[in-house]
């Protein structure tokens, strides 16, 4: 009589399951679909938007740094959505805009995309001296 099961080898077989035969874990997108974005790298791309939509306008601010970080270093009772500072003897003029508090106060991210362009517009204003509306004449309008 024939036997269905086949003999036993002796090296492992890869595991194609898992013990409870769900499948094996792994990423539940590839990385070049925009669900495997994390939330700051989704936020980094909506500044460097709003930043390339600037500097068609105004050639200087390639000269300027753009940083995102989490949150404000300062425990401030009002929590700054951004900040500008001047250029000095070995550091560039640099724009931080901070994603937590931007993310807490948007709900979707259509929202977030035009709070992040104004904090831009706004702190790119007063690193130039300039009001927010002749940087961007769109400001407050969106």
């Amino acid at each position: 009589m024939d036997s269905p099961v086949p003999p036993h080898s002796s090296e492992p077989r890869p595991r194609r399951r898992d013990r409870h035969g769900r499948g094996m874990r792994g990423p539940v997108a590839p990385p070049q679909v925009p669900l495997s974005a994390s939330r700051a790298d989704s936020f980094r791309d909506l500044v460097q938007d709003s930043v390339e939509r600037l500097e068609r306008r105004w050639p200087q601010l390639a000269e300027v740094d753009f940083v995102v970080l989490d949150v404000p270093e300062t425990a401030e009772e009002i929590v700054p959505l951004g900040s500008a500072l001047s250029a000095e003897k070995q550091r560039p003029a640099q724009i931080v805009i901070y994603r937590r508090p931007v993310e807490i106060r948007t709900k979707n991210r259509d929202e977030r995309a035009l709070l992040v362009h104004e904090v831009v517009v706004e702190q790119v204003a007063e690193l130039l001296g300039l009001s927010p509306e002749s940087v961007d004449p769109r400001y407050g309008q969106e």
